[in-house]
């Protein structure tokens, strides 16, 4: 594609500027895309900034509900996703993607209000609480979910490579700010009013939400399609049933390996996080104090994350390949399980869940991203969101139920902490043996962001 006139000129002003010069020394970055960038990683730091308001909340209300009934929120969580899934599929088959993006953040905010409502009413019957905890564990990955679908089909493969690691530093930014303003702003406007904040920022989102398919319809923004594909695209609506995204992924191979990828994530994940509640109800006794303890290993996690996400993440990528990439935080928790086993205390548990946590966001994350870019339309946003949420959320209740079952065996922490080490070392080998395969894909001639998913089986 070439660009036009103006375009040109533009990119000319940018790659003079300052700004670009100490821009590209953090990520390698075209002048024509700076602006997307920098739009992109406002959108995810608006996102995560939202979420990470009333995440303190959400983990607070699983203790305080009884770590004894955890599984029972994780199913709950995971009924409600299997409804959301076939509400998410009617709306991006009927809307073209410039209505039904803003749609998704605009019902989000509604609920943030019903829940503001509910609070400031002093209900405090523990079924509200336990809605909450399901409600912000559903927005968490919906909305992250829909922010990656929007990016793989917005960037190329290429691009991807080199402007993830940076966009995804936006959202640890955001994630940052969100336990500072929860930490610094609780005392004085109280924690119901935090969801207003909270709010704010979600409906800072739609606004990059509209810029960036703005600079779409430019025609700079699309490496694999011309400028009036771009326009037809957000002309028309994707269509498909209300169950596309479980027929996407029933039809490839591919997809699956992503979902087998992503239960296994979700497994590791939730063991951990339950010898995490169990470990600090043990340790304090205070909420206060427990509460302050999920918020400084918030921003431990976010400050790890950011240093990595801005200086290693695209380098990693690039050095290692992406299969490499991928199994490199599988290899790193196994070994921390391991350690974990020999001394199940609170300082390993937090130095394991920090780095666990850091790892996924800077590498794992971005690098699972990747695997969508070679796909189609309807695989970046129903298959996936199927992905991201049910089998998600499904992994998530089943490994809750998993660990119940364990514990009512008698297992103990060391001994749950042994069974995660060698499921640790066959999501290493999955997540390898697809990164693998998207590398081959990406390098076939073919238009592949044209292509159905079930063309790589």
């Amino acid at each position: 594609m070439t660009e036009s006139p103006l375009s040109e000129a533009t990119s000319t002003l940018v790659r003079n500027s300052p700004f670009y010069a100490r821009l590209r020394r953090l990520v390698d970055v075209e002048p024509a895309e700076v602006k997307a960038l920098l739009w992109s990683f406002a959108y995810f730091f608006c996102l995560l900034c939202s979420y990470y308001i009333v995440r303190p909340m959400r983990d607070e209300m699983g203790i305080a509900g009884g770590v004894e009934n955890l599984q029972w929120l994780f199913a709950g969580t995971f009924l409600v996703m299997l409804a959301a899934v076939p509400l998410f599929g009617w709306v991006t088959s009927r809307y073209p993607r410039r209505q039904f993006l803003p749609y998704v953040y605009y019902f989000f905010i509604a609920q943030i209000l019903i829940f503001f409502v509910l609070f400031e009413s002093d209900i405090t019957h523990a079924y509200i609480a336990r809605a909450f905890f399901i409600w912000a564990s559903v927005f968490n990955l919906f909305i992250v979910s829909v922010f990656w679908s929007f990016m793989a089909d917005t960037f190329g493969s290429a691009q991807a490579k080199r402007l993830f690691g940076f966009i995804a530093a936006g959202g640890t930014t955001g994630a940052l700010l969100g336990p500072v303003l929860t930490a610094g702003l609780a005392i004085h406007l109280g924690v119901t009013n935090l969801l207003l904040i909270s709010a704010m920022f979600l409906g800072l989102a739609v606004l990059c939400v509209k810029k960036l398919i703005a600079w779409q319809q430019t025609g700079v923004a699309a490496p694999n399609a011309t400028t009036n594909d771009v326009q037809t695209d957000e002309d028309k609506a994707m269509g498909g049933g209300l169950f596309a995204g479980l027929r996407l992924v029933l039809s490839s191979p591919y997809l699956l390996g992503i979902c087998l990828l992503m239960l296994l994530f979700t497994t590791l994940a939730t063991f951990l996080y339950f010898q995490q509640a169990t470990i600090i109800r043990d340790a304090f006794v205070d909420s206060a104090q427990r509460t302050a303890v999920f918020a400084n290993i918030d921003f431990a996690v976010n400050a790890l994350t950011i240093t990595i996400q801005v200086f290693l993440t695209g380098r990693l990528v690039r050095f290692l390949g992406l299969g490499l990439a991928l199994a490199l935080i599988p290899v790193l928790l196994g070994a921390g399980f391991l350690i974990l086993g020999f001394s199940p205390v609170l300082t390993v548990l937090v130095v394991v869940q920090v780095l666990r946590r850091a790892g996924n966001y800077a590498i794992m994350r971005p690098a699972r991203e990747m695997l969508y870019t070679v796909l189609g339309k309807e695989e970046k946003y129903k298959a996936k969101n199927f992905i991201d949420t049910a089998v998600y959320r499904g992994g998530d209740a089943v490994s809750a139920w998993a660990y119940a079952g364990l514990s009512a065996l008698g297992l103990g922490l060391s001994a749950i902490a042994f069974v995660a080490v060698p499921l640790a070392g066959v999501w290493a080998g999955v997540a390898y043996m697809l990164g693998r395969k998207r590398e081959a894909m990406a390098q076939q001639p073919v238009a592949l962001d044209t292509l159905p998913a079930k063309q790589f089986a």
